[in-house]
């Protein structure tokens, strides 16, 4: 199961959704709010409701145990869904967060920009996006919308160093990323009862859009 970035469509991750089931079991890439073919539904108001949310969305318990996979945000709200999912008896075997801080970190993190410039300014500043769908102003009108969504959510986000998860975490980032540091990638140790591993790729904070078929084969190998 992958979980998109703050403001990303499950389409953005097609490509490895196919890499990761062609060496694996079936993929499934989640759709949040205020996007897409959810375009019309209203935003959680946390990560936590977020992830129930999805989590109630399918009969995970008949998948078997489950892999997450999610990058940057998306890695919180993967965490947040394991959570959720040991809580009611459906196993998660292996957690895997890509460029993504730890959740501990977050709450004394400075907030996540919501007014419009600033958006853009971020995902300018993150890569991961055509600079030709950025001069497409509905185009960056959605984007700005579901951005905004996710980093209210974000913003509201609070993690004890205490809570951790049963599932084995493998982190995942790019070696020249200046959001999420290698020392940053490391504070997901304390979140977790089982294995953890860390594995660097050439590349900044999207470093998975030139690793596709890498990843997916470290995924499917563990």
């Amino acid at each position: 199961m992958v979980f998109p970035h703050a403001g990303g469509a499950a389409a953005a991750y097609r490509s490895l959704a196919g890499a990761l089931a062609a060496g694996g079991p079936d993929t499934f890439v989640m759709q949040y709010p205020q996007r897409a073919d959810r375009l019309a539904h209203p935003a959680p108001d946390t990560v936590e409701e977020l992830a129930a949310q999805l989590f109630d969305a399918g009969d995970w318990d008949r998948v078997g145990p489950l892999r997450l996979f999610g990058h940057c945000m998306g890695a919180v709200i993967a965490f947040e869904f394991a959570r959720v999912g040991e809580r009611r008896g459906v196993p998660v075997a292996q957690l895997w967060v890509s460029a993504s801080q730890a959740p501990c970190t977050i709450a004394g993190s400075p907030r996540l920009p919501t007014a419009d410039t600033e958006v853009i300014a971020t995902m300018v500043d993150l890569g991961g996006t055509d600079p030709r769908l950025l001069a497409d102003e509905e185009f960056v009108e959605l984007l700005v919308r579901a951005v905004r969504a996710d980093y209210q959510a974000f913003n509201r986000y609070a993690c004890g160093e205490d809570v951790r998860i049963r599932a084995d975490i493998h982190t995942i980032g790019g070696r020249s990323d200046h959001r999420v540091s290698e020392d940053m990638l490391r504070r997901w140790q304390i979140h977790t009862d089982g294995a953890f591993t860390l594995s660097l790729f050439d590349g900044g904070h999207f470093y998975i859009n030139d690793h596709i078929d890498a990843v997916a084969e470290l995924v499917n190998a563990a």
